[in-house]
């Protein structure tokens, strides 16, 4: 391959330029020119893109978003507007594609694989709920962002003796909620893999007042309710009354830490060397620390799961 293509797609996340960086570097020490996509598929669709060199890709790795920028795109579901996008690479010579986001975003690089044109999916998502790799980009730093909230939370929570439930993101996934939780020594974590008691919750709040505690942190994830929701059922259920933060789109931005920044790293050269390689239909990630490539399709057979050792261990922390 001469020429190959970057493009990010669906929601934004931290070290989404750091992987475009990677993309467009490893590119370039091999000798291959990198087209950036702007507005995901929306822009495939219609060729909107510019050559990326080694300058136009310097002074981002330590930012938040995408250079690309991103969008959601329904129409690309349709195979004429696939083969549209495709011709449109062809007339720019674009042999290969990096396509960096979540499920959605992979389903289009699926789509466009078996279609005849080579793409490599790259795991670029907050809920880190992609299977097939243990961590995605931009997940740690989300984590970071949330935990350093809960903790501003806790302080407020403290000098005036109240309760709090704060909604975090994760409309499938609760790895946010979980793994903040667990780090932040939230009371209850409710999260969309595991089926919640609302008694439990109830007890776990009683028995903290019984020893003199004034306050309680719980985490709730947006998919399983709103924290209104939460808060309403603890009050109408036991009395409980709380104050609700809902955390929203700051768990999307920021600087990305330094593991999203080596995360996108490998990853977004190993999406390089695999296309080089002349291998279509596969996604990247990391597994046991190590960089791993396999079919992409995995991704939608299998389902994402909680770590449930972690769930358990947070309940028992929270005794």
């Amino acid at each position: 391959m001469k020429r190959i293509a970057v493009l990010t797609s669906g929601g934004d996340s931290p070290g989404m330029n750091a992987a475009i960086r990677a993309v467009v570097r490893k590119a370039s020490y091999h000798g291959v020119e990198v087209m950036g996509i702007f507005h995901g598929y929306e822009g495939f669709i219609e060729g909107r893109m510019e050559l990326l060199d080694l300058g136009s890709v310097g002074g981002i790795i330590q930012r938040g978003g995408t250079k690309l920028f991103s969008s959601r795109c329904p129409q690309f579901k349709e195979d004429r507007y696939q083969y549209q996008g495709i011709e449109k690479m062809r007339e720019a010579n674009v042999e290969g594609l990096v396509v960096i986001g979540g499920d959605g975003s992979y389903r289009g690089a699926h789509a466009l694989s078996q279609k005849g044109f080579p793409c490599v999916g790259v795991p670029g998502t907050i809920d880190n709920d992609i299977p097939g790799t243990e961590y995605t980009i931009g997940f740690d730093t989300a984590l970071n962002t949330v935990i350093e909230s809960i903790d501003k939370i806790r302080d407020t929570a403290t000098s005036h003796e109240n309760s709090f439930v704060v909604e975090v993101m994760g409309r499938d996934a609760g790895d946010i909620a979980l793994w903040a939780g667990l780090a932040a020594g939230a009371e209850s974590i409710l999260i969309p893999e595991e089926s919640y008691n609302i008694d439990d919750i109830v007890n776990r709040i009683k028995r903290g007042e019984a020893r003199g505690k004034k306050h309680s942190i719980i985490i709730v994830a947006e998919g399983v309710m709103s924290g209104s929701e939460l808060a309403k059922i603890l009050k109408e259920k036991a009395n409980i009354i709380t104050r609700v933060s809902v955390l929203g789109h700051i768990q999307r931005g920021g600087s990305p830490s330094a593991r999203d920044r080596v995360l996108a790293g490998r990853l977004g050269a190993k999406a390089v060397e695999v296309l080089l390689e002349g291998r279509s239909g596969r996604a990247i990630g990391i597994n046991n620390h190590q960089i791993i490539d396999y079919d992409i399709e995995e991704v939608f057979i299998n389902k994402h799961k909680a770590d449930v050792t972690l769930y358990t261990l947070s309940k028992e922390l929270s005794i």
